[in-house]
């Protein structure tokens, strides 16, 4: 494809994307307290979008997601939180 073709196919639903997310943000501050592990691995992987180098989507699931290798033994919560926590830091690996 096209750069023209793929924005006449695929701007309008990123560009509705981007306007939730940071509608999002805008959410997020305007809430109390602290935030969390969550907010951090979502402001590291928005940095991974600017630029132009390629694999901007393997470099926001690198941010979201855990390095370790060894499995851990039981599971903190009922279900995914969508990135990590930093938990098992001593086993992550290292790029």
């Amino acid at each position: 494809m096209t750069r023209q073709q793929v924005l006449d196919l695929y701007f309008m639903d990123a560009r509705c994307k981007l306007i939730d997310l940071a509608a999002f943000l805008d959410r997020v501050d305007r809430g109390t307290g602290e935030a969390d592990f969550r907010l951090g691995a979502l402001q590291d992987s928005l940095k991974a979008l600017t630029g132009s180098e390629p694999s901007r989507a393997e470099k926001v699931l690198l941010a979201l997601s855990d390095p370790t290798v060894d499995p851990i033994g039981k599971a903190l919560g009922k279900g995914a939180v969508g990135a990590w926590s930093g938990a098992n830091v001593s086993k992550a690996i290292v790029p």
